[in-house]
């Protein structure tokens, strides 16, 4: 009927979670602090962990209870990048798990980012002349995506200017071994799970720090979710330079997603538009929002489509009302 946790755990579990801190006999006279959670409601108490930045392995009894110890074994870990539970999740927001890799001469970089709940899967490298300009390019990709979890290669965060982003932004910060994102490994990883020869046709040709940091991602999840592997069929790569790029701070203080003040949604720009009928049409729109368009056929493209709709109250209303009430098919 429970789930339960034991020592330090069992003493992070009722400080975050609110929940009694008790005890458990061990023998000779030792007792082991003890913290339990009810089966039926664990997904609230799993929300309030992982919203705190802890992973938590969840452990289930394998055996019926009776003589002898009951088998347990870790099913899933659950971690604020890997969530799939959907009352976990804001419906009309991404959540990013990114990888960043940095070359030892800190000039180029490759950042890969997944929704493991969307299928969504990206990958990049930027080249710069200094490290500063390069963290700096990093740093506007961070801003855009907010990634729920960071996977850094090659490079300490506390030691990078991206720091100070880093501890605005609170992503859980994460690690790979090393070996798996060796350039020959990542790359034989990628092709085993996109079942190619080559690389190529994703747009990663010549781009090493875009195939480690994509690896990094893969990664992590074959050891936290192996299951959410199979959602991720594609991998789309791109260039920063087909947008707009803004940093934190113009993000900000622009309130594009949330407010300076209080930092919610509500009073933003997207709150002022976002008129969306499905979660799909919601993160749809702020990624728009976050990454404006530099080509200009592109942005009249978009804006054609808007006119058409516009110009067409009866289409739009019929459109409307087969929207309502659609699932949340990506998800």
């Amino acid at each position: 009927d429970f789930y339960e946790t034991f020592d330090e755990d069992a003493k992070i579990v009722a400080k975050v979670c609110d929940v009694v801190l008790t005890s458990r006999p061990v023998g000779n006279d030792v007792r082991v602090p003890l913290a339990g959670v009810p089966y039926h409601s664990v997904d609230g108490y799993l929300a309030k962990l992982v919203e705190a930045g802890y992973r938590v392995a969840v452990a289930e009894q394998m055996t019926e209870p009776g003589n002898g110890l009951v088998e347990r074994a870790v099913l899933r870990v659950v971690t604020k990048g890997t969530v799939v539970e959907p009352n976990l999740l804001d419906e009309k927001r991404n959540n990013y798990l990114m990888a960043v890799s940095i070359d030892g001469r800190g000039e180029t970089a490759g950042l890969a980012y997944c929704d493991i709940t969307t299928s969504e899967f990206a990958a990049t490298q930027i080249t710069t002349n200094s490290r500063s300009e390069l963290e700096r390019r990093i740093g506007e990709e961070i801003s855009r995506l907010q990634p729920s979890e960071l996977i850094p290669i090659d490079w300490q965060p506390a030691e990078s200017d991206l720091h100070g982003l880093l501890d605005v932004l609170k992503p859980v910060v994460s690690a790979v071994e090393p070996w798996q994102v060796e350039l020959e490994t990542a790359t034989q990883s990628l092709q085993r799970h996109f079942q190619v020869a080559t690389l190529d046709g994703f747009g990663l040709y010549g781009r090493p720090q875009g195939v480690r940091a994509a690896a990094g991602v893969l990664a992590y999840l074959r050891d936290m979710q192996p299951a959410a592997l199979a959602q991720l069929t594609n991998l789309h790569s791109y260039a920063i330079g087909e947008f707009m790029t803004l940093d934190e701070s113009t993000r900000r203080n622009l309130e594009l997603t949330e407010t300076i003040r209080s930092g919610d949604v509500k009073g933003s720009l997207l709150d002022v538009v976002d008129r969306t009928l499905t979660p799909m049409g919601g993160r749809l729109l702020r990624r728009w929002l976050s990454q404006p368009l530099l080509d200009v056929n592109a942005i009249q493209k978009r804006l054609d489509a808007v006119q058409a709709l516009f110009d067409d109250t009866a289409l739009r209303l019929e459109l409307r009302d087969a929207l309502q009430g659609l699932g949340d098919v990506e998800r």
